[in-house]
C-alpha cells in the first residue's frame, strides 16, 4: 500500500483483565519498544535464512515461489490515493506455490483448547490475479461505495510477489492452530485462477459463523517505512454493511495480535500509519466492511523496504510471523 497518513482517530487503549496471553493497548507501546530494542540488538537478522519450522509445526508449509507481476491493490489503499504498486517479474505463466501442508478448505478439527472454535485464514490477492485483470478489476458492492473485486498485490523490489508470502504463512498458521484444536479454513490456497473477491472473502468467513478472521497481507509503501500495522474495521452501516456489531471484538482480537506479534517477531508497529500503535481503523476495505464476524486485517512489513523484505522472504522469520498472529488469535479465543 501508499498512505498519505491514517485519517481517524487514534485508537484509544485499553485493559484486559485477564493473565499472561492477554496483550493490552496500554501495553503495546511500552511492548513495541520493547520489539524496536530487539530490532537495535539483532540488527537485520532474518533467521539465518532457515525454512525450518518449530518443532510442533509442519515444515511442509509453502516457501517463497517466483513472483508474478504485482500492481495496485486499490481495496488495499487509501481511497483517492495509490494503492499497493508492485515491481512486474516474470510473466507468462502464473507462479504457483508449493503444495500446502494441508488440503484447502476447512479440516475437522482435533483435540485442543481451541476444539469447537472456527477460524477463518484469509490469505490475500492470489497468484493467478495478473493473468485475469478483467475479472479482478470488476467492481463489486462493499456497502459504502464499489471497489474493484480483488488487487494483484504488491512485491519486493527483487519480485517475491506478496501473494505468495500470504498463502505461506496462512499455511503455517493453519498448522499451529490445527494444533490447537480448532477448525481452520482459507478463502483460498492457490486451488483457483484467481481471487476470490473481496466480498466473496467476507462471505465466506461469515458462512463460517467463525469466531476469528485474520486477513494477511504484506504493504507496498516506499522506502524506510517500515513495521507490521493491524487494520480495524471502522463503524459503517451502509448498504449491506454494518460492521457496528463487530467493532468492539475485531478491536480486542486486533490489539492482541498486535502484542504478541511484536514479541514473536520481534518487528516494530509500523513508522509511517497508526502514530506508533500498530493499529489502523478503516471504512474503506470490503472484507472487513461486509463480515458479520470479528476480523482484522495484519500487513506484516513493508515489500518496497530492503530490510523489511529481508524479513518477509526469510522463512524462519515468516515462521514467527505465522506464530505471533497465530497466538494473538488463540488469546483472543480464550478470552
Amino acid at each position: 500500500m501508499s498512505y498519505v497518513g491514517p485519517d481517524f482517530d487514534p485508537p484509544q487503549p485499553r485493559r484486559f483483565r485477564r493473565g499472561p496471553l492477554t496483550v493490552a493497548v496500554a501495553a503495546l507501546v511500552p511492548g513495541a519498544l520493547a520489539g524496536w530494542l530487539v530490532w537495535l540488538a539483532v540488527g537485520n537478522d532474518s533467521g539465518g535464512g532457515s525454512d525450518r519450522a518449530a518443532p510442533a509445526v509442519s515444515s511442509s508449509a509453502p516457501g517463497s515461489g517466483a513472483p508474478s507481476a504485482a500492481g495496485s491493490a486499490q481495496d488495499d489503499g487509501k481511497p483517492g490515493t495509490p494503492g499497493k504498486s508492485g515491481k512486474p517479474g516474470k510473466t507468462g505463466t502464473s507462479p504457483k506455490p508449493s503444495p500446502s501442508a494441508s488440503a484447502p478448505g476447512a479440516k475437522p478439527a482435533g483435540s485442543g483448547p481451541l476444539k469447537g472454535k472456527v477460524i477463518v485464514i484469509d490469505p490475500g490477492h492470489n497468484p493467478g490475479n495478473f493473468q485475469h485483470t478483467s475479472e479482478i478489476n470488476r467492481k463489486v458492492d462493499i456497502g459504502t461505495n464499489r471497489k474493484e473485486c480483488d488487487t494483484t498485490g504488491t512485491s519486493t523490489n527483487a519480485g517475491y510477489a506478496e501473494a505468495i508470502f500470504t498463502l505461506d504463512v496462512a499455511n503455517r498458521m493453519r498448522t499451529i492452530l490445527e494444533h490447537e484444536g480448532a477448525t481452520v479454513k482459507l478463502t483460498q490456497d492457490g486451488d483457483r485462477p484467481f481471487g476470490p473477491c473481496v466480498d466473496e472473502r467476507a462471505r465466506i468467513g461469515n458462512k463460517a459463523h467463525a469466531d476469528a478472521v485474520v486477513s494477511v497481507h504484506a504493504d507496498g509503501s516506499a522506502a524506510g517505512n517500515r513495521g507490521f500495522h493491524v487494520i480495524l474495521p471502522g463503524s459503517v452501516h451502509a448498504g449491506g454493511a454494518d460492521t457496528r456489531p463487530i467493532v468492539a471484538p475485531s478491536r480486542e482480537l486486533g490489539e492482541r495480535i498486535a502484542g504478541l506479534f511484536v514479541r514473536e517477531t520481534g518487528s516494530a508497529p509500523s513508522n509511517y500509519i497508526g502514530h506508533g500503535t500498530g493499529l489502523d481503523v478503516r471504512t474503506d476495505l470490503g472484507g472487513l466492511n461486509l463480515s458479520t464476524v470479528p476480523k482484522v486485517f495484519i500487513e506484516c512489513g513493508n515489500m518496497r523496504d530492503s530490510k523489511d523484505a529481508a524479513l518477509l522472504t526469510s522463512g524462519a522469520w515468516r515462521q514467527k510471523a505465522a506464530r505471533g498472529i497465530s497466538e494473538g488469535i488463540v488469546s483472543f479465543l480464550h478470552g
